[in-house]
């Protein structure tokens, strides 16, 4: 019996007789073989790797971020389940994106790409993978006019929820602090929010929307701004894109004197577990970004395991408001 026949016994690859294959897999046995999983996956030409693509943000710990920590622990428990290693991948804001090439070089059979931004550049590495059939899914954005995998929570009903919270209320003078346009969970909690709005028929002021970048620092900063518009009267609540806006407005208010939950009501997104450790605790948006990360490993190995391509899918999973002390005032709103 040649080489070549055990080999591909061993490593599942090619047709080979049954009587034959028995006879290889009972005198393995017989030895003790174990076969080596690199060697196997070097025979079908894989690397038994998930990739995840990650921005690498600098003095930015991402493993001690909300989001990214829960979204790696749904892939990570996911790929372990389907025995695949995860392979981290950090990309520079301004280095190429040329993640076809991870797949070139065998480096990963499939890959999550977290952080990605609606630029020219980015579109054009991710058209690059989908030509080249290689599997990938997006993770948190999504690309007009592109049938990309993507995976998010159900961000337009998260501000819209937060909106009409705080409508039903009597608050009429909603400020939005957002985040950039470049992610498509920007645009869809802002579209949300003016949904709201037209429900109620309250006016849409976009003076009254506030743009920072996800950070805690960037909610801080504007809260000088907010505090203008509270004290002129021209607000009498805030929705934050996201806990960590709202946690840095929060402590930047109070220290110029602005009691949030009695002089002004706030309202973020995500549920993270400071949330419920500020004071007042923040209600927020619950997005479920651990079984963001499930479903998104999930679906992808699905896809890597197919025989057939298979169409582009679109998840979004559904959100729930978690009111706490935040969004109540002890101000008169103007109904």
């Amino acid at each position: 019996m040649s080489e070549a026949t055990v080999s591909r016994v061993l490593n599942g690859a090619g047709t080979v007789k049954d009587e034959t294959a028995k006879r290889v897999v009972d005198a393995a046995k017989q030895l003790g073989y174990v076969p080596s999983a690199l060697a196997q996956r070097f025979a079908l030409r894989r690397s038994g790797n998930l990739g995840v693509i990650l921005p690498l943000l600098p003095k930015v710990n991402l493993f001690s971020t909300y989001y990214f920590s829960e979204v790696l622990s749904g892939i990570g428990v996911t790929a372990k389940q389907r025995g695949y290693d995860l392979l981290l991948l950090f990309r520079e804001a301004d280095e190429p994106r040329d993640y076809a090439n991870l797949f070139r070089t065998q480096k990963i059979d499939g890959c999550i790409i977290l952080g990605a931004q609606d630029v020219p550049t980015e579109r054009e590495a991710l058209a690059e993978l989908k030509e080249g059939e290689h599997p990938f899914c997006l993770v948190n954005q999504r690309f007009e006019g592109e049938a990309f995998n993507t995976v998010d929570a159900d961000q337009q009903m998260g501000s819209r929820h937060a909106a009409r919270h705080l409508l039903q209320q009597g608050f009429r003078k909603i400020c939005f602090l957002n985040g950039p346009a470049e992610y498509s969970n920007s645009l869809d909690r802002l579209k949300g929010f003016r949904q709201a709005l037209v429900e109620a028929q309250v006016p849409y002021q976009a003076e009254h929307v506030l743009i920072g970048n996800y950070s805690r620092k960037s909610g801080y900063q504007q809260a000088v701004k907010v505090a203008e518009l509270i004290r002129s009267g021209d607000i009498d609540a805030v929705i934050a894109a996201n806990d960590r806006m709202a946690i840095g407005l929060m402590q930047g208010l109070k220290e110029l004197g602005i009691r949030v939950g009695e002089d002004v009501a706030l309202v973020g997104c995500d549920d993270s577990d400071v949330s419920r450790m500020t004071e007042p605790p923040l209600t927020s948006i619950r997005v479920p970004f651990y079984e963001v990360g499930c479903e998104a490993a999930s679906r992808l190995l699905d896809m890597m395991t197919e025989t057939e391509p298979s169409s582009p899918f679109e998840v979004k999973l559904p959100v729930k408001l978690i009111e706490r002390a935040s969004s109540k005032t002890t101000r008169t709103t103007t109904k």
